[in-house]
């Protein structure tokens, strides 16, 4: 977990900075669970929070390069990743019914009672990294107001 949201974008990002040139930006996607207590995703939540750590040093490390770094918090974003994981067909169709119900609750409790699109995440991403060029350390949440409201 710590590899994959901490330890590989921190090597990718030093390794880039180089050959990256001034007015470059890099952004980084982190999660809600950083700001947010999550039973059962513990190791998630601090990893995505040490990513967002990263984000804040990286900045001002890079700065003198000219290279702005900011993070994205998504929130929940409908995206069939957690089916891909899974073989069986039979165990396909529990956990499908298992995200059903998940998927009714969490857009419950979002203030726009729904999941977000991953071009919504996308057209984040792409305002950080060319349009928002005064912008620098910023974690941009992408949550449907969940962290704010």
């Amino acid at each position: 977990m710590f590899n994959r949201n901490v330890k590989w974008p921190y090597f990718a990002a030093q390794k880039l900075a180089t050959l990256m040139p001034h007015g470059s930006a890099i952004v980084l996607s982190t999660s809600i669970a950083n700001v947010q207590g999550l039973p059962m995703l513990s190791a998630y939540a601090a990893a995505k929070a040490g990513l967002r750590s990263l984000a804040r040093s990286l900045a001002a490390e890079l700065l003198p390069q000219g290279i702005r770094v900011n993070a994205i918090s998504p929130g929940p974003i409908d995206t069939p990743v957690i089916l891909e994981t899974v073989s069986p067909k039979e165990q396909i169709e529990h956990l499908t019914k298992q995200i059903e119900h998940f998927t009714n609750q969490m857009s419950e409790v979002n203030p726009m009672k729904r999941f977000g699109r991953t071009e919504e995440i996308a057209k984040a991403a792409v305002f950080l990294a060319f349009d928002a060029t005064f912008t620098n350390g910023h974690e941009l949440p992408v949550d449907g107001g969940m962290t704010q409201l």
